[in-house]
């Protein structure tokens, strides 16, 4: 790996900066969003009010010493971090944690009557449900008659782009696309992609998940069509074990998404029922392992994570904050070779991922340079712009 001392760890100490930003302004209005979304009682309401006076003005509190995760998130870094600024840590930390503490306020981890209820899920259900679903589903219906590899590469890049996509249009779009001078897919491995997956269609994907809704449906689309053409042989989809992230999906929004393409008609319910046969014969399975939100960058894995991945044909990680965590949430250089900031994983990866931060590599100069020069440092952040990466030249491929 590049010596990490050249690109510092994101902190969210710097006023105006985006992780300021959702450190001072997003989590004080998630925390009014989950307030509002349920009728708490009493207990709940006062807890959140101390954990938005804790992360405005307060410092990192410690968990409760019962926590069942307690010894965890001490080996986390939670010892070295209680007692400073939430704004002096770093960001990846703090948001994981800031999480975290809501989930104890609203009663998550119980005992009582709410434990377990996920105060994400309205929100989730909503864009599920939303109209502009099915709009997209209703899209599926134009590809059936395209060869397999553009109804691969559009579901690619209906993955790509999650509730941005009616999951034809990069593929109609792709001329214009090239010609922009600053092109919303900012690095295509595509062909590295595919070539990962061995043509004998006995490999296993590992697809470690985004969010819940409308950005799921595409992942579990992309995963049905290799299945049933015959691209990969089984398909292994890493979920949170809890809610994080407000959006972030684990089981349950797996289970909401398949009932909801079942549900739907045309080529969407197709999808949908060869994805509920693949789970059944266990051609298609579920993981939630505790390090998924773990507030570390993938490169702490456990051994026993570190094994799974090895182990596939192909580990494809989506979106932002499973970015981040790939290839360390650190002021890159954005030409720093992609390649290089995932030497320590142990098997072929991929990254499907929208930009929303300000980590990136694998850019070409002249990109950078364009992007630059169009947008200031807003291309980062701005979820406008897309890449899709992918190595393996130092693993060699896994059949």
């Amino acid at each position: 790996m590049p010596d990490i001392r050249t690109a510092p760890v994101i902190l969210g100490d710097e006023p105006g900066s985006f992780p300021h930003r959702v450190l001072a302004e997003r989590h004080p209005a998630i925390i009014e969003q989950v307030r509002e979304a349920f009728p708490y009682g009493p207990g709940q309401h006062r807890a959140l009010d101390e954990l938005l006076s804790s992360c405005t003005e307060g410092v990192i509190e410690p968990l409760p010493g019962d926590a069942a995760d307690l010894e965890l998130w001490r080996a986390w870094g939670l010892d070295e971090y209680a007692g400073r600024s939430w704004f002096d840590v770093p960001w990846l930390w703090s948001e994981s944690y800031f999480y975290r503490r809501l989930l104890e306020a609203v009663g998550y981890f119980g005992p009582g009557a709410w434990q377990g209820v996920d105060p994400f899920r309205p929100f989730k259900r909503a864009e599920l449900d939303a109209p502009e679903t099915d709009e997209e589903l209703a899209a599926l219906d134009a590809l059936q008659d395209r060869p397999e590899r553009e109804r691969a590469d559009a579901l690619l890049h209906g993955s790509l782009w999650g509730n941005r996509a009616d999951l034809g249009f990069r593929l109609s779009a792709e001329g214009a696309e090239a010609a922009a001078p600053v092109p919303a897919l900012v690095a295509d491995d595509s062909e590295t992609l595919w070539s990962l997956l061995p043509p004998s269609g006995t490999g296993t994907l590992v697809l470690v998940a985004d969010n819940a809704g409308r950005e799921l449906v595409p992942d579990l689309l992309l995963i049905a069509h290799l299945l049933t053409e015959g691209r990969i042989g089984r398909a292994v989809l890493h979920v949170k074990p809890y809610p994080h992230y407000v959006s972030d999906a684990t089981t349950a929004d797996v289970v909401d998404a398949l009932r909801r393409l079942v549900a739907a008609p045309g080529a969407a319910a197709g999808y949908g029922r060869a994805l509920w046969t693949a789970m059944a014969d266990g051609r298609l399975t579920t993981a939630a392992h505790p390090f998924s939100r773990a507030p570390l960058p993938y490169a702490d894995a456990p051994d026993d994570l570190r094994a799974e991945f090895a182990a596939a044909t192909l580990t494809v990680f989506k979106g932002d904050l499973n970015y981040r965590r790939l290839v360390g949430d650190r002021l890159w250089p954005p030409t720093t070779p992609f390649d290089e900031v995932t030497a320590y994983f142990p098997g072929p990866v991929a990254a499907l991922r929208t930009l929303k931060s300000d980590v990136v590599t694998g850019l070409t100069a002249a990109t950078e340079k364009a992007l630059d020069a169009a947008e200031g440092r807003h291309w980062r952040t701005g979820g406008t712009h897309a890449l899709i990466q992918a190595g393996a030249s130092h693993h060699g491929q896994r059949q």
